[in-house]
């Protein structure tokens, strides 16, 4: 009986061992959408997990500005060099990228989209899109019900109210402003005046911002949906004197708006959970390639709204992108 259960340990021992070196020769790679906080956070995310995991991750250069025309040329460079095992991305346009990575998936490699989605994101029906494992990101449309709600909250039911979006044929950012145009809905005397998009340049959102900020003086919230939307309406508000009078509601818990919010100059912040995300991107990978696992089409973590209750919170720091 013992030789028995030592010869079985044994097995197990090699068995794990086999499957350690079987992961330690896969190859991922990652492409970000644009160099910013929040992809850097799931760089890091997904290093960790890789690390742990035994995978070689490969990130491709970050693209100066975002849009498919930078994007592009850095993609077909990382996969170019053919011992690419799987790769996920956050695509910078829903349609653009379909021929892109369709080519990509055909040439057998694993395609899996992180933060932002090809097409409208339903990969389970028939579509020229519907060829990637898995979308692995925020239910953004949720996200921004729940941010026009608390908005809404803060100035009483009432009042004039402005979107600083990026781009419009992003998934993302889209699914943030029709949840936030659903949201502001809810609240009949609350006014949508008017939606910017400011191409991911927060120089563009700090303008935008000022403009309509003096084509209504009356405004009473402004929200930025990601990263430089966010960070350039902060910074339009602040600069034109109006913290406070204007609430800022923003997206994607940077460093500068963290710190903004705990100086009351930021009423809101929505995190996502981009080191989950990335992690997330190589865990299941490996369970597909190793194991045979099917992935689910959609894998949605969570958010977490930061306000100035609870910006100081050490449970609350994790959600903070670094």
């Amino acid at each position: 009986m013992k030789k028995f259960i030592i010869v079985l340990l044994l097995i197990c021992l090699v068995l794990s061992f086999a499957s350690t070196i079987y992961a330690a020769k896969l190859r991922f790679a990652f492409m970000p959408g644009i160099a910013d906080p929040f992809y850097f956070t799931m760089e890091k995310g997904a290093k960790a997990k890789a690390e742990e995991l035994g995978v070689e991750l490969l990130v491709g250069e970050y693209p100066k500005a975002w849009g498919p025309e930078y994007q592009v040329p850095i993609l077909k460079a990382l996969v170019a060099r053919g011992d690419i095992d799987l790769l996920f991305t956050a695509p910078t346009s829903t349609e653009a990228l379909i021929p892109v990575l369709k080519e990509i998936h055909d040439s057998g490699i694993p395609v899996i989209t992180v933060d932002t989605y090809l097409g409208d994101g339903d990969y389970t029906k028939p579509s020229n899109y519907n060829f990637p494992l898995a979308y692995i990101g925020t239910d953004n449309f949720l996200g921004g019900q729940v941010v026009a709600g608390q908005l809404a909250l803060m100035l009483g039911g009432k009042g004039k109210v402005f979107l600083e979006n990026t781009n419009p044929d992003v998934s993302s950012v889209m699914g943030r402003e029709l949840g936030f145009r659903a949201g502001i809905k809810m609240f009949p005397d609350m006014e949508l005046v008017g939606v910017e998009y400011c191409l991911d340049v927060q120089e563009t959102a700090v303008a935008q911002v000022n403009a309509v900020l003096q084509k209504h003086p009356d405004l009473a919230g402004v929200f930025g949906v990601n990263v430089f939307s966010a960070q350039g309406a902060y910074q339009a508000v602040v600069t034109a004197g109006l913290e406070g009078a204007v609430k800022i509601a923003t997206w994607d818990a940077t460093e500068i708006l963290i710190e903004a919010l705990k100086r009351g100059e930021v009423d809101l912040i929505l995190a996502q959970m981009p080191a989950e995300m990335g992690a997330l991107c190589v865990e299941w990978g490996v369970k597909h390639l190793t194991e045979g696992a099917e992935i689910p089409k959609k894998v949605i973590p969570g958010f977490f709204v930061f306000t100035q209750e609870n910006v100081n919170d050490p449970e609350a720091q994790k959600y903070i992108y670094k």
